[in-house]
Parts: C-alpha cells; structure tokens; sequence
C-alpha cells in the first residue's frame, strides 16, 4: 500500500510542514517544505549538514571489492543544488521563479551550495567511493531550458565537482531526462562522467551515437539501456542485441560504463542473467 511520512520542523523563528508519499517503488513529495519564499531563509539558516558514517562506507568498501562501483552521494533529496531546490520548493514554482525573482532563485542555491561544500569537507576528504553523484533529474532539458540550466545550475554544480575533485573524488552528473540539448554545458561543469543516456521509451532523447561524438572524448558515459521497454518487458534476444547496439554506439576508445537508464523494479531475473552475459561479451 502507499505510506505517508509527515514531517514537522520546529526552529526558533518559525515551523515547516512536509508531507512525502510513497510505495514500494518510489517515494514522493505532495506537500513542499517551503511553501512561502520567506520560509526559503529558514532553511538557509537552520538547515543542518549531516556526517557521513566512514566506518560502513569502508565497511561497504571491504564487501564489494573489484566486484562493483561504491556510489556516494551529496546530502539532501538530490545532488544538485538546483535539483535540491525543486525538491523543497517544488519544480514549477522554482522555474517561475527564475523570471519572477532570479535573485531569491540564487540566495537558495548559494545557501544550498554551501551546505553540501561543507558536507564535502566534513565527510568526503577520505571516504572510499569510486564515484560520488550530483545532479539529479530536474536540470534534465525537457524539464529547464539550457538558459535556465546554464544560469542556475552550471555555476552551482561546477563549484561542488571542483570541491571534490580537491578531495580526491570523481564526479558522475545525473540527467535522467533530456539531455542532447545540454551536452556541452554537462561537461562544462567539471563533471567526471555524464548519465543517464536514457531512450525516449524511459522519458530521454538520448541519441548514443550523437552523444559518443560530441562529449564521448571529454567525460565519461554512464547508462544508455531501456531498463522498461528492452531489460524488463523485451526478449532475450531484443536484450543482446540492445546491449551489442549500446557497446558498439558508445564503448568504442573506452569511457563507457555499461548500465539501465534508471532503476528497475520488476525484471526478471532471468533477463538480468541475459544482460549481465550478453555484456560479458562486448570485449575491446
């Protein structure tokens, strides 16, 4: 069934409400924490940074082994500054916003920026992950405009990659919406490696081989499989050939990291087995 959390967050200088729904796929927000742009100041001022727990990331380190990439993340609902911001404000507000009052849109941000750069001090100098992920879907191009992305969310995220690139770390950027029309402003950002690739048949407009030759050479890709339409509901054959298609748009030179455009809920595992040694085979 579907769960309701209520939240209720009582400072000195007034109360916000949050209310999340969800079920055992996902989870999901119905009513806003800020809900007036003057409650945006309470966050900035009381919102607390979180510590990072070490001691289970090596933990999880000693368990995986060669056997996996270890993934960490940014605190709050989304890595990035702009995805965060939508996540407390709402996304249709934080756009009208940026018309109605862009400077209000940048005092949030720079508040929420600071937040996680001292989270990245704090917690991720020597943590043992091979990628730590920011972005998040809201800065996707069929969400924002490229003016809009480049305005409010390249100047914010390049700081936090240039941060943990100090630290050590590499950098994956989530985009998994749209994406073609932002390509060359992803890699402005300083980012390590770009997904998710993701098909129109999961939401994107991923063209692999458009992508392989406009950023293939500069970062990273990450992701490009339907994990609907081709790894959950397709054949074993529509997965080989799929997968071979994938290897062969985007592998060639190296720089791919072969993965579902999003999260899978209801595959197979059989089909799982059919990705996993029909990947096995796409050798350099």
């Amino acid at each position: 069934g579907r769960r309701v959390i209520q939240y209720t967050i009582t400072t000195p200088e007034g109360v916000l409400t949050r209310r999340d729904e969800g079920n055992e796929q996902t989870t999901w927000t119905v009513e806003p924490l800020i809900k007036r742009p003057e409650d945006m100041l309470l966050v900035k001022k009381y919102l607390p940074v979180p510590k990072l727990n070490k001691e289970k990331v090596r933990a999880r380190r000693e368990e995986l082994g060669d056997d996996g990439i270890l993934r960490g993340f940014l605190f709050g609902d989304q890595g990035g500054p702009w995805q965060h911001a939508c996540c407390l404000y709402g996304t249709e507000r934080m756009i009208m916003a940026t018309f109605d009052d862009p400077g209000w849109v940048h005092e949030f941000l720079r508040a929420l920026t600071d937040k996680k750069l001292q989270f990245i001090e704090e917690s991720l100098a020597d943590a043992p992950f091979d990628l730590i992920e920011t972005g998040g879907g809201a800065a996707s191009s069929t969400v924002i405009s490229p003016r809009i992305f480049e305005t409010f969310c390249l100047p914010y995220d390049r700081e936090l990659h240039d941060a943990l690139h100090a630290v050590g770390h590499k950098v994956v950027y989530h985009t998994c919406g749209g994406m073609m029309d932002i390509l060359e402003l992803i890699v402005q950002n300083h980012c390590d490696a770009s997904e998710t690739l993701a098909p129109p048949g999961v939401g994107g407009d991923a063209v692999h081989e458009e992508i392989k030759r406009r950023i293939g050479n500069q970062v990273c890709l990450i992701g490009g499989l339907d994990q609907f339409n081709i790894l959950t509901s397709g054949t074993p054959d529509q997965i080989r050939r799929e997968v071979r298609r994938l290897f062969e748009a985007l592998g060639p030179g190296g720089g791919y990291i072969m993965s579902p455009s999003d999260h899978f809920f209801e595959t197979p595992i059989e089909n799982l087995r059919v990705y996993a040694e029909a990947a096995r085979e796409c050798v350099y």
